[in-house]
């Protein structure tokens, strides 16, 4: 048995987000009913939404805000899928107070304001594997997270785990791993990587010997898809990766390559951060056999259409001739 998305009501937290916006997108298309939870109820403040917001429901919330929910119970969703979180590694060992709440509380306060479910999906994160001594990562590996974001995102799934085993929610978690695609912030390493090289600016790196699993947004939204409705997720924690090991220097000359840029690179020059993982990448044998779900795209085809929309992100927002610089004035 499976959940048909048609018609139902599902809700998407985060859904302003770069993940989170292409899910949005896919839902529409299957013909649900969208709610999203956005701070602002603003088209201003979300912009990836901006072509759907007469499709979708925007719910103005802030999950750390728990009477800020309770509007929940009237909305009564079928389906939510939870992918709100502060989700950057490196600036959470700064902003570890920022990181606990919008990872840990937020996902205690959506669980505890709202029951209604038939299904709930948590996203967690590969990160919470951190040290391991043996690649690939398996769900029955046991996590050792090595940042104050994996501590969170852990915290935010055992607590999901907990509302399944001791009150019989109908809650599955997905782990994604590293997910890419157009829309994504450039905070993030491979839009920094493509913007510096289309713009022909020095990329400093590490020695980039860290290897991490790449996934295209598409492949992901599969695996979204595929968790929130089949019956057999329930209770369960999935990998969704691609299963390809891709050293950071080997993507860093690959992108250098499908840009075609004449930047300078210096792969080298930045030390390695504390607590690096060294290795990671997916499993994803579970999520294959049970849901037939697999990564269509590969990394250089998702990375050769990523450059092209950023390409095309570039020249109309840095075009004199484009009016979105007008909007200021």
């Amino acid at each position: 048995m499976s959940l048909d998305l048609a018609k139902k009501k599902v809700l998407v937290t985060g859904g302003a987000g770069f993940i989170g916006s292409h899910l949005v997108r896919r839902l529409v298309d299957l013909g649900a009913e969208v709610f999203v939870t956005v701070k602002y109820n603003s088209v201003i403040d979300n912009v990836r939404l901006v072509r759907m917001w007469e499709q979708i429901v925007p719910i103005e919330a802030d999950l750390r805000n728990f009477s800020s929910l309770l509007q929940l119970r009237d909305i009564k969703p079928d389906v939510v899928f939870h992918l709100a979180a502060y989700n950057h590694v490196g600036d959470s060992f700064r902003q570890y107070s920022e990181s606990m709440g919008s990872n840990a509380d937020a996902t205690t306060n959506l669980l505890e304001a709202y029951e209604g479910y038939e299904r709930f999906v948590y996203t967690s994160t590969s990160e919470v594997y951190g040290y391991q001594e043996s690649v690939p990562f398996r769900e029955s590996s046991i996590p050792f997270p090595l940042s104050p974001y994996a501590v969170g995102k852990y915290s935010g799934e055992l607590y999901a785990r907990l509302k399944h085993k001791s009150q019989d929610r109908p809650v599955a978690v997905i782990r994604p791993f590293n997910a890419f695609g157009p829309y994504q912030s450039a905070r993030a390493i491979i839009p920094e990587l493509i913007i510096l090289c289309l713009r022909g600016q020095p990329v400093v790196t590490t020695g980039g010997k860290q290897t991490r699993d790449f996934n295209f947004v598409e492949n992901l939204v599969d695996g979204f898809i595929s968790v929130g409705t089949h019956d057999d997720a329930v209770g369960e924690v999935w990998n969704v990766g691609s299963g390809v090991e891709t050293s950071i220097k080997d993507l860093v000359e690959m992108i250098h390559r499908l840009t075609e840029s004449k930047s300078e690179l210096k792969i080298g020059a930045l030390p390695y951060r504390p607590g690096e993982i060294w290795r990671m990448f997916a499993d994803s044998t579970r999520s294959q056999q049970t849901f037939g779900w697999q990564s269509k795209v590969d990394l250089e085809e998702g990375l050769r259409r990523t450059v092209d929309w950023y390409r095309r992100y570039l020249d109309e927002y840095e075009s004199g001739t484009s009016g979105l610089g007008g909007l200021g004035s």
